[in-house]
């Protein structure tokens, strides 16, 4: 059944992905970006700066002018603050939950009044891996996704009765734009010189043989056609151990990780 779907942080990366392959389905889609006009995009691309409450009401209000109704939310948009956590200043992690955690719940509750009047809907949610667990140098990147898991864990409840479907899709290391766009601390203090060192050689190695990010499009478009899918979908090679060895055997797991920064070292 053809959907119209709406894709936030559509110009790039794995929501620019999401987006073609809705397209070439037969879905009509709606991207967003914070300058559409960059872009030249086989779907509808708008202006949406989820950072932004006026942004986020006057989107809205041009959404619904060009629709009837919409059939899935996908909240894609969102970006990376990458640094050691006593480096990384106050604002730079304020920034960023302003726009992983507050942006995404804002235009969620935005949209959530059309969804209800409509009795169904999907609200699908790219959060990450380390909304799961957390590594060195994205405190505040995982903070924000630990806070959407929370947000949507109760939202999915208060929305059952209106056939209203919840969802999160966790991915793995893949791929992607993020690293090269990351807003990075430039604070350095030295007793942390060692262990940048072993975290920057890490990220490298991890994100080198990272695989290409179409096994997230694809748990995305399985979430779309099922009738009531599930809350979390981790999605990468080692997902389901990674996070059973965190929840069952948390120093085996600390240990494991600090074992690849030194040898990556």
């Amino acid at each position: 059944m053809k959907q119209t779907i709406l894709v936030t942080g559509a110009s790039s990366g794995i929501g620019l992905l999401l987006a073609n392959k809705l397209h070439q389905s037969g879905h009509t889609v709606i991207g967003t970006s914070r300058n559409p006009e960059k872009y030249n995009l086989p779907f509808k691309l708008l202006e949406l700066d989820i950072s932004s409450d006026k942004s986020i009401e006057s989107f809205t209000k041009r959404l619904f002018s060009q629709i009837e109704s919409l059939d899935v939310l996908i909240n894609n948009a969102g970006y990376l603050v990458s640094g050691l956590a006593e480096e990384t200043p106050i604002e730079l992690g304020r920034q960023q939950f302003e726009t992983n955690f507050w942006g995404t719940v804002k235009l969620t509750n935005q949209l959530l009044p059309y969804f209800r009047k409509q009795r169904h809907g999907k609200i699908i949610t790219v959060g990450s891996i380390l909304g799961l667990i957390g590594l060195p140098t994205v405190a505040y990147y995982s903070a924000s996704k630990h806070s959407l898991e929370g947000y949507f864990k109760v939202l999915r409840f208060e929305l059952n009765d209106f056939n209203i479907k919840v969802s999160m899709v966790e991915p793995m290391g893949f791929k992607t734009n993020i690293g090269d766009s990351a807003v990075r601390s430039k604070v350095k203090i030295d007793d942390y010189d060692l262990l940048r060192k072993q975290t920057a050689a890490f990220s490298k190695e991890t994100f080198d043989k990272a695989p290409t990010p179409e096994p997230v499009v694809n748990t995305v478009l399985k979430i779309i056609d099922q009738k009531d899918p599930k809350f979390n979908f981790p999605v990468g090679q080692g997902a389901s151990f990674i996070l059973t060895l965190q929840h069952y055997a948390y120093k085996a797991f600390e240990n494991s990780i600090l074992k690849r920064m030194r040898k990556a070292a």
